[in-house]
């Protein structure tokens, strides 16, 4: 299996320390995110990965020189003239994720100890396209699934708005998008293909989803009881995930 992390975020929320910084490299319990997820990666046998790049690009860069790749074989996707957004950044890395092996592809602001083994034993056996990891957690937006957790579309509860239009969600679960998922070598190209159709070079891989689910297999895998998953996007998420991990934000 190969990896991508989603590292070229701008980080607003996460002002100030993203004024001096790039998201990915803001610090959790003393450990970058970037390095604490390609890490994650190598412990589970991915030796080969995309970091893309936007914000800080060149700290970025420094940070993986200095750190000798953690002994990986990292390309650098660089978005430097352009944010692409997660479906964007797919497609323009496609070159070094085509091949016959799955993706993870990883938030560079999430934190979790969920199983990738079993992640990936899940998406083998179900035959899906891809394999979401999502959970129960409060949110206003919402991927929906059948009871087979096979993705149908998405909802905002706050507005009331579904995609598709004219869904029928009464008997669909409502499930949270977790910012980690793995992804079958057909459906890298078939967000390529996606992306040249509509026009887009910039473009939310949860649209893909949203508006591909009909005829790509998206499969949803719940988050197992007893592991953890902090989303570090805001400075009180951050201060949430350090609590959890018994450490303190440095501002």
């Amino acid at each position: 299996m190969k990896g991508m992390v989603f590292a070229a975020g701008l980080g607003t929320r996460l002002r100030p320390l993203t004024d001096s910084v790039p998201k990915a490299l803001v610090e959790l319990d003393g450990v970058a995110m970037l390095e604490r997820v390609l890490i994650r990666m190598k412990s589970y046998g991915i030796g080969e990965a995309v970091v893309n790049v936007h914000h800080f690009a060149d700290k970025v860069r420094d940070f993986l020189r200095e750190h000798d790749d953690f002994g990986m074989r990292l390309h650098i996707s660089d978005e430097s003239g352009m944010l692409l957004d997660t479906g964007g950044g797919v497609a323009a890395a496609a070159d070094w994720l085509s091949g016959d092996e799955p993706v993870l592809l990883h938030n560079a602001d999430i934190y979790t100890d969920v199983d990738f083994v079993e992640m990936q034993r899940v998406y083998e056996a179900s035959g899906a396209d891809a394999t979401l990891l999502t959970s129960h957690r409060a949110t206003s937006r919402y991927l929906l699934f059948d009871k087979n957790m096979r993705m149908h579309g998405w909802t905002d509860i706050s507005s009331g708005r579904v995609r598709p239009e004219r869904l029928d969600i009464s008997r669909l679960a409502t499930m949270a998008f977790g910012g980690v998922h793995i992804v079958s070598p057909r459906l890298v190209e078939d967000i390529c293909r996606y992306g040249r159709a509509n026009g887009k070079k910039v473009f939310s891989i949860t649209d893909y989803y949203i508006e591909s689910c009909g005829r790509m297999y998206i499969k949803g895998w719940c988050q197992p009881a007893g592991t953890n998953w902090h989303d570090i996007g805001t400075l009180d998420k951050l201060r949430r995930a350090e609590e959890c991990l018994g450490g303190g934000v440095r501002l």
